[in-house]
């Protein structure tokens, strides 16, 4: 059997191989510093096999099933998102747009577990700088422990001497490891920081949250597999018209990711918007043409928002669709039903959708509500403002029941509105009219 001989060009800087020779290393930048050498993979796999120390194996029936433990934040829309609580040893990553509040909301996460030991770590700020907006925000500063560092094994070290509940390091893009020859803030880096932080909240049951930064795109800056290597992924969206904050999990290996939190921006930090109905329909006192009230749930929690829509003659060849806090692709294929199913003309008119109050509404519930909108929009009747619709819509014009319906009649009842269109289903209440129906071509009369 033949031997696989390799030739490999590896530089004696940065240990970094190439198959072809260059003048200059691709990795560190380094001139001159490739040079030639032949490998036997064959020995070197047989060597590497050898000395592998072989891992150890659990049997799952031997140990005792426990209640995950959670450290409890205090901030009820924060939990809420975290799925009850953070999780000693897990990694946690929250993204958000420049400005939008990421160093505010970790400032008041810290100063509600400070109690527990927290270490407060920025390559961005200085300690002044940090302790200035603790104050602005109401904060204790007495429990809060600060690090002034961006070299990964100097901070690492600091953690395991102190040994707190919790790390936030804002962020992790000023982070570098002298292991890594690469720039700080590159993918390598990042990378390279964040399995070290990784290591260290496994090993140590230590919690640690990273701040990460946003890319013009939209997406998380760094690899995509920073999002893989953690356990939580949090994102921090903004309604600039509102100076409204919504907290969303992208990914939870601990909890649920269709919870959200939603925080009203103030001078003095984030506070939570317990009842989220009050600030879609905030200014919901009259009827107008194509304004709907609907409920959706996010999560666990229902809550009530309002659906507008306006239809005009085109002045373009081909019919517009416009839409704010919904799926666009969704929006034409409820128009396409309507068209077909209803016999509303749309062929020729432009459709706007306007989810008021800025959030991005994914709940399938709004199709009835958003069906209703556009004919109200279109034939120019309202609808009295103590109805609430709900109900999925099919291709075939039928409405589909949704989940969740008793979460949400309960919602409705508790803010005082006085009937319901929702899909036909056995279900009776006492407090509230249900109108019940089955094919979408029953909105008219219902208007």
């Amino acid at each position: 059997m033949k031997r696989k001989v390799k030739q490999l060009f590896i530089c004696t800087k940065c240990d970094a191989q190439f198959q072809k020779w260059s003048g200059r290393c691709l990795e560190c930048g380094s001139w001159g510093t490739l040079q030639e050498e032949v490998i036997d993979e064959r020995i070197q796999e047989k060597k590497k096999l050898d000395s592998v120390v072989p891992a150890k194996v659990i049997n799952l029936g031997d140990i005792e099933s426990q209640k995950l433990k959670r450290i409890k934040i205090g901030i009820e829309e924060v939990d809420r998102v975290f799925g009850g609580g953070i999780v000693p040893g897990s990694l946690i990553l929250i993204s958000g747009e420049p400005g939008i509040g990421k160093s505010t909301i970790l400032a008041q996460i810290a100063d509600a577990v400070s109690e527990k030991g927290v270490i407060y770590i920025s390559g961005e700020e200085s300690a002044a700088q940090v302790k200035a907006r603790l104050v602005r925000l109401n904060c204790n500063t007495e429990n809060i422990n600060f690090i002034s560092e961006i070299n990964t094994e100097k901070i690492i070290s600091a953690i395991k001497k102190e040994s707190p509940s919790l790390v936030i390091i804002d962020s992790i893009q000023t982070i570098y490891s002298g292991e890594s020859p690469s720039d700080i803030g590159s993918v390598n880096q990042i990378r390279a920081c964040t399995a070290k932080f990784l290591e260290l909240a496994k090993s140590g049951d230590i919690s640690v949250i990273l701040a990460g930064h946003i890319t013009k795109d939209g997406q998380i800056a760094g690899p995509k597999t920073l999002e893989h290597m953690v356990d939580t992924v949090i994102h921090l969206e903004s309604d600039r018209a509102h100076d409204y904050r919504y907290l969303r999990a992208k990914k939870n290996r601990f909890g649920s990711v269709n919870e959200m939190g939603i925080f009203e921006m103030t001078s003095s930090g984030f506070k939570e918007v317990l009842n989220p109905s009050q600030i879609f329909l905030e200014e919901k006192n009259e009827i107008l043409p194509g304004s709907i009230t609907s409920c959706v749930m996010e999560g666990t929690r229902p809550f009530l928002v309002e659906v507008q829509a306006l239809v005009t003659k085109t002045v373009f060849g081909y019919p517009q669709r416009k839409a704010s806090g919904f799926d666009l692709n969704r929006l034409q294929v409820l128009t396409a039903v309507l068209t077909k199913r209803v016999g509303l003309n749309l062929i020729n008119q432009d459709v706007i959708l306007n989810i008021v109050g800025g959030a991005k509404i994914n709940d399938t519930a709004l199709d009835l509500a958003v069906c209703m909108a556009i004919t109200s929009a279109m034939l120019n009747r309202g609808m009295s403002v103590d109805t609430v619709v709900f109900g999925e819509v099919g291709l075939g014009g039928e409405v589909r029941r949704v989940a969740k319906i008793k979460e949400r009649l309960t919602e409705i009842t508790k803010l005082g509105f006085k009937q319901v269109i929702m899909p036909d289903m056995d279900l009776v209440a006492k407090k509230i009219k249900l109108n019940k129906i089955k094919k979408l071509d029953n909105i008219i009369n219902l208007l």
